[in-house]
Formats: structure tokens, sequence, C-alpha cells
């Protein structure tokens, strides 16, 4: 019999409806038939218009400049052919065909495939399908509109794209299954399905622990921490584990509002005064927990500090930031993700335990005396350069080429000055000390009350939702879609991606801590590995691996043959020796024979070309862990501008006088 872990008040509290306080909820629907009798079935998010017009139901979002197509194709010979016949039923004219890649046959589906279109950057619209068989017919989602609106709304688009289903398709629930304890062979099997994943997947390595009743029943690595050295990984290998650090800040936040300093909704301003968020209505109306909620309606706004950031830059450069962006949407309207308001927020936090101290050092104090060590996260730290003298994990990713190779660490220290969103490095072993905290809701091993069980839980309660059956709490996510509740988050930061997660009802856990940039890829199919071990699920994730590995080698083949290495020479004639932007500061070009090298204020790249669909061109970033960011040639001046653009802004560096 499995034996439970102080479960019951936690089963409750996650057993709350995700629609309950939620963005855009999930109104089911059906999709209607036509005269084949084709159907599906899917959610559509609320606030969005649904109209049927014979074999196509058209969702827009409530800006208008994006629509999700359900169409009943029916019969079709391939899902090429059915991709073409829904583009033709919807109205809108099929663009060229990018890139088709296979998915595993999913959620009553016989067959899946997406498929990417050519999109010319200044264009700033997203064109894809879904293509999905059931037997002889054929049900195509296309998503199409607005780049900003699609990023604006990615939980909505998310919500219909994984609720598309056969009609009459019940999913996979663990809902009342006994769990397996995680014994020798289970363990066994996890440690297999892990090394094969990351050779398959080209991860180099990986730091991971496994927990169950109570105690860490493994612990340790796989792989290598370096290509160039072959150093193996261990329990005790640092990675940096990017946004898991939010969740760690939130739990400082638990500890200051059990000491009676912090209520979670007390507004910002009542304990930090100079806080401020666009406009002073706006500023008023933000508390404590807005501040790490992902439901401020704050866009993502990375580029500031991805571009502009060095190691001198201040902490209080993300209170100047904030005090310059207004939300694009209303509190708890829309789930969207900002670092700026979760760094702001653990600066508030040490400044409240050490208002004395500079805002950086008092952040790292006070996370050290109230969080690390009490649970004995020895090894836990926010130092770059002193991480990269232990047992650490150098950062990783694919070049042009499709070679894993090791990331200059530079680029891990623009984050530094963001810390309280993203900035630790920690290892399995500090990691799963962590996971046993939320699994224990705040007591220690020893039995010790550490934080109060409201407050661990507080973290988990649904603010916003970001899908069907999962929701954003404070630096925690909650997915309940398997009928038994899930806790996690990821983090990322260049060359390093991670989770955690913790199966409350079967008292296990789980840490995964990964050094490249397809680290990410294993994320789901690891969950899923873990729950076919512990509830006797559908054997699923193996194949999701084989059917990834792939997918990534078939768009790295795809974006390879799009890149001119080294750039083409009459196109990187007309690059300035640097650029200036008012927000993201300086780039400097320089030429190192036939190859060109752009910097920024802390990381450098080489460029290759690009031809656009449509005449314009682009230089590409291609050393590992940058490949891909993209900078759009101006067409007219002589020096060319540079553009680069994010979801939802666009910056133009101009030629430095």
């Amino acid at each position: 019999m499995k034996k439970m872990l102080l479960l019951a008040s936690a089963g409750l509290a996650l057993a709350a409806p995700a629609h309950a306080v939620a963005q855009e909820p999930a109104t089911p629907a059906v999709a209607a038939p036509d005269a084949s009798g084709s159907l599906a079935t899917y959610e559509t998010p609320e606030n969005w218009k649904s109209n049927t017009s014979g074999q196509v139901t058209t969702l827009t979002a409530p800006e208008g400049d994006l629509k999700i197509a359900i169409v009943d194709v029916g019969a079709a010979p391939d899902a090429t052919a059915a991709a073409t016949a829904a583009w033709s039923l919807f109205g809108v004219a099929e663009r060229p065909v990018a890139l088709v890649v296979p998915a595993a046959a999913r959620d009553g589906w016989d067959e899946r495939k997406s498929i990417n279109y050519e999109v010319s950057p200044n264009e700033q619209k997203v064109a894809r399908a879904t293509t999905l068989r059931k037997g002889d017919d054929w049900t195509v989602l296309i998503v199409e509109g607005a780049t900003s609106t699609a990023a604006k709304r990615s939980a909505a688009v998310g919500l219909v794209g994984e609720t598309v289903r056969p009609m009459g398709y019940t999913p996979e629930t663990f809902a009342g299954r006994e769990a397996n304890n995680l014994d020798a062979a289970r363990i066994a099997e996890m440690r297999t399905f892990v090394e094969e994943s990351i050779r398959q997947l080209g991860v180099p390595g990986v730091g991971y622990a496994l927990i169950d009743d109570g105690k860490v029943v493994y612990e340790g690595g796989a792989g290598v921490r370096d290509v160039t050295t072959n150093e193996p990984v261990d329990a005790d290998t640092l990675f940096m584990i990017g946004s898991n650090t939010k969740g760690m800040t939130t739990l400082l936040f638990s500890k200051l509002v059990d000491e009676g300093r912090l209520e979670w909704d007390q507004p910002v301003t009542e304990v930090y005064p100079e806080f401020r968020l666009g406009d002073d209505e706006t500023t008023r109306q933000v508390l404590i927990r807005h501040l790490v909620c992902a439901c401020t309606g704050l866009p993502r706004k990375d580029y500031n500090w991805i571009f502009n950031t060095s190691r001198e830059t201040p902490a209080e450069e993300t209170f100047t930031q904030l005090a310059d962006t207004m939300p694009t949407s209303g509190f708890g309207e829309v789930y969207q993700y900002n670092n700026l308001v979760v760094s702001a927020a653990g600066f508030i936090g040490g400044h409240i335990v050490h208002p004395d101290m500079e805002l950086g050092a008092a952040y790292d104090a006070a996370m050290q005396e109230k969080v690390f060590d009490p649970l004995d996260m020895s090894d836990t730290l926010f130092d770059t350069t002193e991480a990269i003298t232990r047992n650490y994990a150098a950062p990783h990713g694919f070049d042009v080429d499709g070679n894993m190779g090791v990331s200059d660490i530079d680029i891990e220290y623009i984050v530094v000055p963001y810390r309280p969103a993203g900035g630790a490095w920690s290892s399995a072993h500090d990691m799963a000390k962590y996971v046993m905290n939320e699994l224990t809701l705040g007591v220690s091993p020893d039995g010790e009350r550490l934080y109060s069980e409201a407050s661990v839980l507080k973290r988990r309660e649904p603010n916003v939702s970001v899908g069907e059956d999962k929701s954003y709490g404070m630096g925690l996510q909650v997915d309940n879609s398997y009928g038994t509740p899930i806790v996690y988050h990821g983090g990322a930061m260049p060359g390093f991606l991670s989770n955690w997660y913790i199966l409350p009802e079967a008292g296990v856990g789980a840490v995964l801590l990964t050094n490249a940039d397809a680290g990410g890829a294993l994320f789901q199919p690891f969950l899923r590995r873990l729950l076919e071990i512990v509830y006797d699920g559908k054997p699923e994730a193996a194949e999701d691996v084989a059917m990834t590995a792939e997918r990534m080698k078939t768009a790295r083949a795809a974006q390879r043959q799009k890149l001119m290495v080294p750039p083409e020479a009459q196109l990187a004639d007309r690059l300035a020796p640097s650029y200036t932007n008012d927000e993201l500061g300086k780039l400097t070009v320089r030429r190192d024979g036939d190859q060109v090298v752009l910097s920024t204020a802390s990381w450098s790249t080489r460029l290759a070309s690009k031809e656009n669909a449509d005449g314009t061109s682009s230089f590409v970033a291609i050393d590992p862990a940058r490949l891909g960011f993209e900078f759009l040639v101006g067409q007219e001046a002589n020096p060319a501008t540079l553009t680069v653009r994010d979801g939802q802004h666009e910056y133009v560096f101009t030629p430095a006088s």
C-alpha cells in the first residue's frame, strides 16, 4: 500500500478549479459536423468569438487580428493535401510550406503532423497548421494572424490546440489509481529512460533526483559536464536553474508572510514606496502577489536585459524599466510571463529583510537566511564567478551545422542584475531538498516546521489559466489534466534547461537539470515516464522522445539550408562598425576573415545571412546558445539599420555616429 505524505490539505487546495480565477477559462464546444459526419471536440477560450460556416469553425481573438480555424476536411490523400484543402475552406491563401514535421499519434488521433509556412519578418504574422487524422478523415487546426496577439494570447492558442480531439475520445486519467513505490526496479527504468533520451536528443549531461515516501531514493547524473573534457555529471554538479529561482523567491515571501512582515494582498507601494509600474493608477493596483503571478498583463520584455546588461548593471535597473512599462491587458485577463516583475519582487523581499543594504546584496542575504540555510541547500548560490570554480556543468547548444558545442559562459552574467527571476545555480542534490519541502508542505526532514502549510499552498492557488486544467500560481504551476495534481516549474538560461515536479497524491517528486538548449525537449517525456511508472500509464514517453529528436533534426536541417555561412559578402559590407538603440544599448561588428562577429554588452556570436520570402535579408546568430537570434537588415540606408523583434516589441539599431 502506497504511503501518503501530508496530502489531505494539499489535495484539497490543488483540487480548486482552475477556471475559478483564471484567464480565458475554457468553454467546452463541439465543432459542427459536415455532411460526411467528421467531428472533433475542442475548448473555446472565453471572450473569443466563434463562428461556424459549413466545415469551418473560426475562433477570433478579442483583438480581432488572430484567428484559429478548426476545419473538418474529411478524406484526403495525406497531411499536406488536407492542409491545402483546409486553407481553401478557410478562405485564406496557403503560403509556401517551410517545414513539415510528424508527431506521435496521441489523443485519439491516428496521425498528426505540424506544418510551418514561410512568413517574412516584416509581416509580423504567424501561419501554421496542425493536421490530425482519424480513420480516413482529417481535421486541420490553422493559426493565422498577428505575432503580437499570438504572443499575448499564447495560453489561449495552446488551449485550443491541446483540446482538439476526435468525438468520443476520453483522455487517459490517473484519478483514483493507487501509486506504485519507486523501488529499485522502477528507479532503474527511469535511469535507463534518461540515459537513452539524452543520447537521442543530443543533450550532453543531466543531473536528476527522485523522491518517494519522504526520502530521496535516487540522485545522480548521466552524461558529461562538458563535451570538451568529458567530465561526468554527478548529484553535486551545479547547473543554472533559470526561472526555478522564481519559486524560491516566492518561498522567501512565504516566510515573510509567516513572520507578519508582509501580506500577499498588500499594495506593493506600502512596503516599497519607490515602486512604479507605468502610470500612477496602475501602480496603485499592484499587490504583492501580482509581482509573481504572471497575471499582471505585462508582456515578456527580455531583450532589454539580454542585449543591454553587463556585470556592472545595478539591481535598480529592474525598477527603472518597470516604471516605463505599461500592461497590455487587465490584471488576471491573460497569462503573460514577465521576468522584470519577479525580479522586483525578490529585491523588495530582500529590502524588507535588510533595508540598509544594496538591493542585490540584500536579496542574496535574505535568500540565504530564509531559504537556502533552512533547507540545507549548501551548494545553491547566485555567484556565477564562484560557481564556475566548482563542479559545474558548462552550457551547450547546437551550432549552425548541428554540432553540439560549449557556449561562452559570459552570456550567463546577463541575469545577474535580475537574479530573483532566474539567476541561481543549484545541483540535483540541493534541488531535491527544495522539492522535498514542497511535498512536506514546509516541514524539514527532522520534523521542524520551516514554513506554514498555508503559505506554501498559497503559491499553488490558480491566478491565471495556462491551458487545459493548468494554472499559474505564484512562481509555481499546477496541472490537473491527468486526473491527479502535478506541481512543477521550469527554468531556462542560454545552454541550461531545468524542471522539477511533485505528484502530491503519490508523495513523489523529481528534479531534472540539463546543460543544453535541447534539454527542454526532455521535460514532458520525463514527466510522462514518471507517471507511467508511478501509475502504470500507457507507454508513450519513449516514442515521444524519438519523435522529438527526429523533429529537432529535421528543423535544424531546414534552418541550415536557408543560411549562408559565412554571410553574403555584399550584405556584410553594408554593416556599420557599431550600432545603438535607446533601449537595447550598443552593438559592435567586426570582421574575422570572411566571418562577421556581432557583440552586445555581454556576449558575442558569429553571423550568417538569410534571404527572406519578401526579398528582404537578415543576419542570424549561429553560435551555440545564440542560434536563431535574427537581425533584419534595413533595405534603404547604407550602412544598413538592424531590427530585432520579440513577440510584442520592435527595436531598431541605427549606425552609431
